[in-house]
């Protein structure tokens, strides 16, 4: 049987900040997914344009950032080593969205350069959880 490694304080720093980013993260899925119409005509019409234009597989993919996202930091918490594959699919999820975000879309005209800053945040966050889940398990902090 393996011991398993005392977590440090940076541990539960980056583990305390994935859930409230996660859980953040969720709610704006919920607020996409659950949009009433008066609620999308709150936004400019290029901006309904780009919400309503969205294809189903970016859809699909903001929700596997979203829900994988929250599953893997509810592992990193109890420190489960399996926060590492579920921050593994959230970062597909992630990389998914921001392909149609940037590369598929007219998100950047809409929302010009200072609509970059969300985006790249969650995409750094993204590859920062991931990476410490594996360096927490690889560790021994994860178990």
């Amino acid at each position: 049987m393996t011991e398993t490694k005392k977590p440090t304080a940076l541990f539960w720093v980056i583990a305390v900040v994935a859930i409230m980013w996660n859980i953040i993260g969720v709610l704006q899925y919920l607020g996409y997914a659950f949009m009433t119409d008066q609620e999308l005509n709150m936004y400019t019409t290029a901006e309904q344009e780009l919400i309503t234009g969205t294809p189903a597989w970016a859809t699909a993919a903001f929700a596997i950032a979203v829900w994988f996202g929250i599953l893997g930091s509810i592992a990193l918490l109890l420190k489960r080593k399996f926060a590492y594959p579920l921050f593994l699919l959230s970062l597909l999820g992630i990389i998914g969205q921001s392909i149609h975000t940037f590369f598929l879309s007219d998100y950047l005209d809409v929302m010009g350069t200072e609509g970059l800053i969300l985006p790249v945040l969650v995409i750094v966050l993204g590859v920062v959880f991931f990476l410490y889940a594996k360096k927490a398990t690889a560790e021994g902090i994860l178990k």
